[in-house]
């Protein structure tokens, strides 16, 4: 008993001093916060999230199923069913029979799962109004080619988020021909590339590293939303970059090590860590505050400063090398 009342002398103080930073912190950022918008269109609304089970993605569910109180069409795609029905539960309920939460299971780093979950949302829903990308991967390894020849990181973090919008690009246009939103967010790292890519090795075939997936895929997904916007001005393309958020990323890498260390990490570094449902009222506040073009926002959900382009040459190059390695049709 006496070993347990010393050891908890050590961790309650931290843990109180900890809880009482966060809460400073929240409180500091929140004062930042873009003003919240109310969203009830006259029509019912279909969101499509994929990666919606867990962090960012799942809290951006959970903000959207509360902003239009149950009344829109939500679909989750992802691998957790146990999750999804779970948050599915908990959303508010719609009084429309008409009105669905459901859930689409896929592992968005094969192009073919993309594919068939592409066409199974389409043929029960012809018109979808906002697409959001969240999926994310945690992993040491180094390249870890999938039987489509692609990096499973830069198949979550691009490839996927590309075929998804290609494939359900029907649908958005369906959207704003009845005059209602039309809007894809991607949800990864706008700006934070710094334009880096290596146009003689799109993919990083032969020159990958950790370091260059991720530089690359942010980069990728800066010239994804700029020529999308540029094919398709009716609709409103976003690249946003979250911030520092709490969530279990960690906990699910593929090294053992990382699995251990999420929950101390989260822990240690709360203080300067964003809430998951913080996150998602400020990616859903630009989302409502941006319409039409493509957009790279901040983690306060505002434009960048200094958001990165590219050239011409550079995005319609990515653009075929995209289509070509998903076995998307590129038009």
């Amino acid at each position: 008993m006496q070993v347990v009342k010393k050891s908890l002398r050590f961790v309650v103080p931290p843990l109180a001093v900890g809880m009482v930073i966060g809460a400073t912190c929240d409180f500091i950022m929140d004062c930042n916060d873009p003003e919240p918008v109310h969203y009830s269109p006259q029509l019912a609304s279909t969101a499509v999230f994929v990666g919606g089970t867990a962090g960012i993605g799942r809290a951006m569910v959970e903000n959207f199923g509360n902003r239009t109180l149950g009344n829109a069409n939500i679909v989750i795609i992802g691998r957790n069913r146990a999750a999804a029905e779970e948050i599915i539960a908990q959303l508010p309920k719609s009084k429309d029979p008409n009105v669905k939460h459901e859930f689409v299971q896929c592992d968005v780093s094969r192009m073919k799962n993309v594919r068939d979950a592409t066409q199974q949302v389409l043929s029960r829903h012809p018109k979808i109004n906002f697409l959001v990308l969240t999926a994310g991967l945690m992993s040491t390894k180094g390249r870890n080619e999938t039987e489509e020849g692609l990096d499973a990181k830069l198949a979550v973090h691009y490839y996927s988020r590309w075929a998804f919008i290609k494939g359900f690009m029907p649908a958005l246009e369906k959207a704003i021909e009845g005059k209602e939103d039309g809007k894809v967010i991607s949800v990864l790292a706008a700006g934070e590339g710094q334009g880096r890519i290596d146009m003689t090795d799109l993919g990083l075939a032969r020159t990958f590293s950790l370091s260059r997936a991720a530089s690359h895929a942010a980069t990728y997904n800066d010239l994804m939303v700029d020529e999308f916007a540029s094919r398709h001005p009716g609709l409103t393309f976003i690249h946003a970059y979250p911030g520092f958020v709490r969530t279990n990323l960690l906990s699910s890498s593929d090294s053992s090590a990382l699995q251990i260390a999420g929950p101390v990490l989260n822990y240690l570094l709360s203080p300067l860590m964003l809430r998951p449902n913080r996150c998602a009222t400020r990616m859903w506040a630009g989302v409502f505050n941006h319409t039409g073009g493509a957009h790279q926002l901040s983690s306060l959900g505002r434009g960048l400063e200094t958001p990165f382009h590219g050239t011409l040459d550079q995005r319609q190059k990515l653009w075929a090398h995209t289509a070509q390695i998903t076995g998307v049709t590129s038009k």
